[in-house]
């Protein structure tokens, strides 16, 4: 018998079960008439499914027209730019390949957009970047909207991508699901290299062609970017709540392995539909425990603050209700395993070759802070995601157990040894509102910070006053008007390497926005995500150069010391230019609709 939870990670569930009775309890009954109503192919019309079928193989059409084997529809999120997702290009061949293996059919059911927030960082596009996960989600739920298929398989990595698949997924949930990764790329450059570059570029040390240099020996070839950030975070996510098979995030693109996995995971699809013995729909899988699961890791891990908005809409896709207070309780109790970067220098080939996501499962499940009664795509209980895929040259894949110890304690340790005895993200509150941050790469000195604020309304005025020298100085850098209502909430992740430059100086430095980091943020401590933002009359709107304010992330806390600063009237600044050029005039009802961050930032009601 395993180590019984710990009531501290109980309470929390049993809490957001509690807050979610309702929610969950319609989300269940639409999914119940679903199941009731039995595969769409067994209603549909001849004509129906002759469109359906048209173009497939005389052997495939057979089997679809017959309707006694599953059809698996492929979403996809596939194109070449994103390194991490140009290895999907030739996934759906290698699906429809397993399907036929196991006398089944298999279809893409549709393409989803899908951005790279590394391309766009601190360029307009980035101001789309957060609305393209609900965008993601109403165009799978279009490609599945045919109703032809009995399970579907998942393919995406990135940022918003996974999130916006998970919501579609949960909205579709009579359906099983498995969501295949596509793997990180080998390791570049070490990302002390990469972050001294960056720092030196900032100083005006070294020019653009030495800095272009850098990032390409870094982002150099097929996969996910190596850092742990938002996409990487994603993968653990997907394995800590059950919806991607047990190791399988990691394993680089272009090898036996991986092949072997997508197989695996389109093969593990189709036994899990209704028409099988283990029937296991996505309803039945993202419940208040596998959400819990996540926050766990999440926590454990050091992972994306970009989570923190993104899971509060994918568990209200499956009617479970989460709150930023939630996240803050559970970091109270879960230790910090993991040293990667950037709360560490090794990578994500790194962490996997130390004993990766199995090891931390397994340290967490022996510390009572995991569920392990979950149902998952493998099967029952996380102590299967201990275990660890192994090629067996016929093209087929087992697991083994784990490597159940660290290799390397200065990239992941055991749960009686962590890096910090509590998990690497913060809720603050305050009489300047609400935010979230992330400390595990922050170093306990700067826990609080404690400064007059310099307030500005983009990236752009905060470069250039960092270029005149007028920021070096212990100070707050507050920038908003970024929050979703504003422009879309894009990542701040180019004032990064300024601020560090700040700190490496001795100043004391920190940053509050209304809008994101990325999930790359690192060592200042940056109080993300206020809200109420500015456009919604925030109290983060009200302040003016030279208050004081106290950012305490061993508090809690995020505070105006002045109150007579919440008495003062303010001005909302045009934001027309945030609304227009590269499709951004398209978004004005998402921006319209949207709701605030602390419930998702989602344009879906609940």
């Amino acid at each position: 018998m395993g180590t019984p939870l710990q009531d501290s990670v109980r309470r929390v569930t049993d809490r957001i079960r509690e807050r979610s009775a309702k929610s969950r309890a319609a989300y269940l009954a639409k999914v119940d008439r679903a199941i009731a109503q039995g595969p769409g192919r067994g209603m549909m019309a001849c004509g129906n499914l002759a469109h359906a079928f048209a173009a497939c193989s005389p052997a495939d059409k057979g089997k679809l027209a017959d309707a006694r084997t599953p059809n698996l529809g492929i979403v996809t999120a596939y194109n070449d730019m994103l390194s991490a997702h140009q290895p999907y290009e030739r996934y759906p061949d290698i699906i429809r390949e397993a399907a036929r293996s196991v006398g089944a059919t298999a279809q893409v059911a549709g393409g989803v957009p899908a951005m790279c927030d590394g391309v766009t960082q601190g360029q307009d596009g980035m101001d789309l970047s957060l609305f393209s996960r609900d965008l993601i989600a109403m165009s799978s739920s279009i490609a599945l909207s045919h109703n032809v298929y009995d399970c579907a398989v998942f393919l995406g990595v990135c940022d918003k991508i996974v999130p916006g698949l998970v919501i579609a997924a949960a909205t579709f949930g009579h359906l099983p699901a498995v969501f295949i990764p596509a793997g990180p790329m080998t390791s570049g450059i070490s990302n002390s290299e990469k972050a001294r570059v960056r720092q030196d570029y900032s100083k005006g040390l070294i020019g653009r062609d030495e800095l272009l240099k850098s990032e390409m020996a870094s982002y150099h070839g097929p996969g996910t970017c190596t850092f742990y950030g938002t996409a990487n975070s994603n993968q653990m996510l997907m394995e800590f709540m059950g919806l991607q098979l047990p190791g399988s995030s990691f394993v680089n693109p272009g090898t036996d392995i991986r092949a072997a996995l997508t197989q695996a995971g389109a093969k593990r699809a189709l036994e899990i539909t209704a028409m099988g013995n283990d029937f296991r729909p996505v309803a039945h899988i993202l419940d208040e425990r596998a959400v819990v699961n996540g926050i766990v890791g999440l926590n454990a891990t050091g992972g994306s603050t970009n989570l923190l908005i993104h899971l509060l809409a994918m568990a209200r896709a499956a009617g479970v209700i989460i709150t930023w207070e939630d996240f803050a309780d559970l970091s109270e109790v879960i230790p910090l395993l993991t040293r990667v970067y950037p709360n560490g220098q090794a990578d994500v080939n790194h962490f996997h070759a130390a004993g990766g996501l199995g090891l931390v499962v397994g340290e967490l499940l022996k510390g009572g802070l995991l569920h392990d009664d979950v149902t998952t795509v493998a099967g029952d209980g996380m102590e299967l995601y201990t275990q660890e895929p192994r090629f067996d040259g016929d093209g087929e894949v087992s697991w083994v157990a784990g490597a159940g110890r660290s290799l390397d304690e200065e990239i992941v340790r055991h749960i009686d040894n962590p890096f910090q005895d509590k998990g690497g993200l913060k809720r603050l509150d305050g009489t300047l509102g609400t935010a979230v941050m992330k400390v595990s790469a922050v170093a306990p000195e700067r826990h609080v910070i404690e400064a007059p604020v310099q307030v500005y309304q983009d990236q752009a005025e905060v470069k250039d006053a960092f270029e005149k020298g007028e920021l070096h100085k212990d100070v707050i850098v507050v920038v908003r008007y970024q929050g979703p209502k504003a422009n879309g909430m894009p990542e701040l992740h180019s004032l990064t390497p300024m601020l560090s430059v700040l700190q490496d100086l001795g100043y004391r430095v920190a940053l509050v926005t209304d809008g994101r980091m990325s999930g790359a943020s690192g060592k200042v401590p940056a109080a993300i995500h206020v809200s109420p933002e500015a456009l919604d009359g925030g109290p983060i709107a009200r302040l003016r150069d030279g208050d004081l304010v106290r950012v305490d992330a061993t508090g809690g806390k995020l505070e105006i010391l002045d109150p007579s600063v919440l008495e003062r009237s303010f001005e909302i600044p045009d934001l027309s230019a945030s609304h227009e050029g590269l499709g951004r005039e398209l978004f004005a009802l998402f921006r319209q609709n949207v709701g605030p961050a602390g419930q998702g930032a989602s344009i879906f009601e609940v």
